[in-house]
């Protein structure tokens, strides 16, 4: 069986948390890395985020980035992006030079690179720039809103967890994409897709509803 050295970026996050703790409990995990700026939860050989781009990481075969902000939480647009933009790409590359075929990335529902909504649009400008980063196999998620206890408060995250779920009976055939989709769902996708053992290079995105299926 073919185990996975895993480099994990955004694992303190909502996702992340509930990934990091799957990967620790799977057979086909060998190593896992994660990069924080918090200590380290047990088993994970923590990579110090303030020291990344100094920092010569060990082999790693597939990277999972689960790294997102608010535009509210960053400050400025400015500063979301280099979260979502600047640092994903940062991430990837690093994991790229140390031998990452894989990469599995949560963008969101409605990534579009030519999108006049400024969220969507660094969401889909870092799809494209992933897929120019040369991994042999790129997995994107896009997930509707997450359902999930956070640790920090988000006020419209907060009222759309309350109202979301009532409507989900409604959203059904093509809107089905916009029912909310639990975070542990998402977390458990992202592992599957980051151990798959078939391996075909391929640019694989997959929506919520599909998340939701664990295709």
């Amino acid at each position: 069986m073919k185990k996975w050295n895993v480099l994990m970026a955004g694992g303190s996050g909502l996702v992340g948390t509930a990934a990091t703790q799957l990967l620790l409990a799977d057979p086909r995990r060998s190593e896992l890395y994660s990069i924080l700026r918090k200590p380290a939860p047990s088993g994970v050989q923590r990579i110090a985020l303030d020291s990344l781009e100094q920092t010569t990481l060990p082999n790693i075969d597939v990277v999972c980035i689960a790294l997102g902000t608010t535009i509210k939480k960053a400050g400025s647009q400015q500063a979301f992006r280099q979260v979502d933009y600047d640092l994903v790409l940062t991430v990837a590359q690093k994991a790229r030079q140390s031998g990452a075929r894989r990469c599995v990335v949560i963008t969101a529902l409605g990534s579009d690179a030519k999108s006049s909504i400024f969220y969507n649009r660094v969401k889909g400008e870092v799809e494209q720039a992933l897929q120019a980063m040369g991994f042999e196999q790129l997995v994107i998620l896009r997930p509707s809103l997450l359902l999930g206890d956070r640790q920090e408060s988000r006020t419209g995250e907060s009222l759309g967890q309350l109202v979301a779920p009532l409507l989900s009976p409604f959203l059904i055939g093509g809107l089905r994409r916009y029912r909310p989709i639990q975070s542990d769902v998402v977390a458990r996708c992202m592992v599957e897709s980051a151990l798959d053992s078939e391996f075909s290079p391929s640019v694989k995105i997959l929506e919520s509803d599909e998340i939701a299926v664990g295709r």
